[in-house]
């Protein structure tokens, strides 16, 4: 029997990965960054129902992969194989008798095999009823991990489209979200045959333009009347935002548009989720929510 271990920052991803294995008969083990809260709602209470999960001391959660590997080794047991995603495609041949098999998901997905639901998005969106193959299109993405943007920025290439990718940093530095693009796109062609010769030159500078949020900060935290503007931009246009990651979209995107406005290319915004995480922060930040309250109030 499989099992998966997952360690996920983007909530909407770690309720994914739950789900997708409970439908497939398969055990998930989620480790989430921080304390457990007295009281579980949105994702922490669903990821509950749906998975095995496991707090985990933010000073072990800064190294990442000592921290995935140590957990996996534990749910294994000592007869038990652990295996990551890419082990598997590069060696689908592996088989053990007995003993448990557990396979590691990285932080936010961030594997060759994710860019391949990116592609399969962009084709969906580039069919004729939608915004076709021929229209110019900026799409803008906030990014945890930035696996989703390389996916996107990736996939436009492939398919010959005329489309760009712009992603907000949330998380890391400029050189580190550039290493990682590069990496992924190293692992997809290793991965998955493509040859990208073709297209080499729109790929010479990468294939998504990474810039610093409007205002930025460390990750995780929020500022002082975030809430308020989503809670504006709720009201006025029907779409929920939250100011952990699609916040930082919308502001760019919002900012683009005012720019293209006068025939220029169209600028969309993809929306990530993570509306649940909402339920977490108002645990975390109870001073910003209860001037939220007051102003509801008032």
């Amino acid at each position: 029997m499989w099992l998966l271990v997952a360690v996920v920052r983007v909530p909407m991803l770690q309720l994914s990965v739950a789900v997708s294995c409970a439908e497939r008969g398969l055990r998930s083990h989620l480790l989430l960054r921080g304390e457990q809260p007295d009281v579980l709602t949105g994702y922490n209470l669903i990821s509950t129902m749906y998975g095995n999960v496991t707090y985990v001391p933010r000073s072990l959660y800064a190294d990442r992969e000592e921290m995935l590997i140590r957990h996996a080794g534990l749910v294994a047991g000592s007869s038990g194989l652990v295996v990551s995603l890419n082990d598997m495609l590069e060696a689908p041949w592996i088989k053990q008798k007995g003993g448990r098999k557990v396979a590691i998901v990285n932080e936010g997905a961030g594997d060759s095999l994710a860019l391949l639901g990116m592609i399969r998005l962009l084709c969906y969106l580039s069919e004729n009823h939608l915004f076709g193959k021929e229209r110019t299109v900026k799409f803008v993405v906030d990014a945890g991990t930035g696996t989703t943007a390389v996916g996107l920025g990736l996939g436009a290439i492939c398919l010959g489209l005329p489309w760009e990718v712009t992603a907000v940093m949330l998380a890391d530095s400029i050189e580190q979200y550039r290493k990682r693009e590069l990496q992924l796109i190293f692992d997809f062609r290793r991965h998955f045959g493509f040859n990208l010769v073709h297209c080499s030159n729109r790929m010479d500078n990468g294939v998504v333009t990474w810039v610093e949020r409007h205002q930025p900060r460390k990750f995780g935290n929020v500022i002082d009347r975030e809430l308020e503007v989503c809670q504006q931009i709720a009201q006025q246009t029907g779409i929920l935002v939250d100011p952990i990651y699609t916040l930082a979209a919308w502001e760019l995107a919002t900012s683009l548009s005012e720019k293209e406005e006068r025939g220029g290319a169209n600028v969309v915004m993809l929306h990530t989720g993570g509306m649940l995480g909402m339920f977490g922060l108002a645990q975390r930040y109870k001073s910003h929510f209860r001037t939220l309250k007051d102003q509801s109030n008032g």
